[in-house]
């Protein structure tokens, strides 16, 4: 008989995503688009670019996997259903009467719930992509770690190549560039989860996949409430990273401070002999006026 823990956590593991977890993850994908300069005078001046936009920001990281597997990356478009709901959400978003929607996702408690609801897609979505990606090639980890990753996160990669045909691309501001927290606990999130399906981490998929949206929606929540932008485990990056990157600096350091000491005992040696020829000299002067 399985223990309440396994139950809880294998009922959450076969939650749908559809509709409400979608409907967050689509509202905050728009959100954010709207929150772009000059998002909302182009929705009103050019509503079909507006909208294609809005696509890439809902199913970027499903694109960005069909374009790495090689498969039609306008395969979203096959899903009626998702299309017009997302399509609703941006309708609602950009042309609501007063701006009702943006004014009521104004509030915290709202925003929190739809950030906490959209990083519990991000889980099913890292999942479906190292799962989709081992029935193309089986046991290959690269492969399984990058589609999960893309699955998960590549939304961001998809709108940085749409601001790049707009022109309005920052090369400080790409993902490839510097990888934003969204990306890094993705990209750990994959690499986990792709050690769990190829049997090297003995862990049940139900209880990962619990742990890690449990982690994700704290963390998430947490920076909201706190405004503070900072990855909670930069202190164990910087720390994984010199370990492991900082051996160059480490020893350039040593031998400065090898050179240091070398020319301090250089200069010790160049001062004392000096010092004793001029004692010589007073001992002969000494032993002649002796004589």
């Amino acid at each position: 008989m399985d223990s309440p823990w396994d139950e809880l956590t294998l009922a959450f593991s076969r939650t749908s995503m559809f509709p409400f977890f979608d409907i967050a993850h689509y509202l905050v994908s728009v959100m954010a688009l709207k929150r772009q300069p000059g998002a909302a005078a182009m929705a009103w001046k050019n509503p079909l670019s507006s909208w294609f936009t809005a696509m890439l920001h809902c199913f970027g990281g499903g694109i960005l996997s069909c374009v790495l597997l090689a498969e039609p990356p306008l395969r979203f478009l096959a899903n009626n259903t998702n299309i017009l709901l997302a399509s609703s959400i941006w309708y609602i978003i950009f042309f609501c009467p007063c701006d009702l929607v943006s004014q009521g996702y104004s509030f915290l408690p709202v925003q929190l719930l739809a950030a906490g609801m959209k990083e519990v897609t991000r889980t099913w979505k890292i999942v479906g992509g190292v799962t989709h990606a081992n029935s193309y090639y089986k046991n290959g980890w690269i492969v399984m770690i990058a589609i999960g990753w893309a699955r998960g996160a590549g939304g961001s990669i998809i709108t940085n190549f749409e601001q790049l045909v707009k022109g309005g691309w920052k090369p400080e501001a790409d993902e490839w560039l510097k990888m934003s927290y969204t990306a890094k606990v993705t990209l750990l999130g994959s690499v986990i989860f792709t050690f769990q399906h190829t049997k090297h981490l003995a862990v049940s998929r139900h209880n990962l996949m619990f742990l890690y949206t449990m982690f994700l929606v704290a963390t998430k929540i947490t920076m909201m409430i706190t405004e503070n932008g900072t990855v909670p485990f930069a202190s164990f990056e910087d720390t994984v990273s010199r370990m492991l990157f900082g051996w160059q600096q480490q020893f350039s350091s040593c031998e400065k401070k090898s050179e240091t000491k070398s020319s301090f005992n250089g200069t010790g040696s160049s001062t004392s002999k000096p010092i004793a020829d001029a004692s010589d000299t007073v001992k002969k002067k000494h032993t002649k006026k002796t004589e």
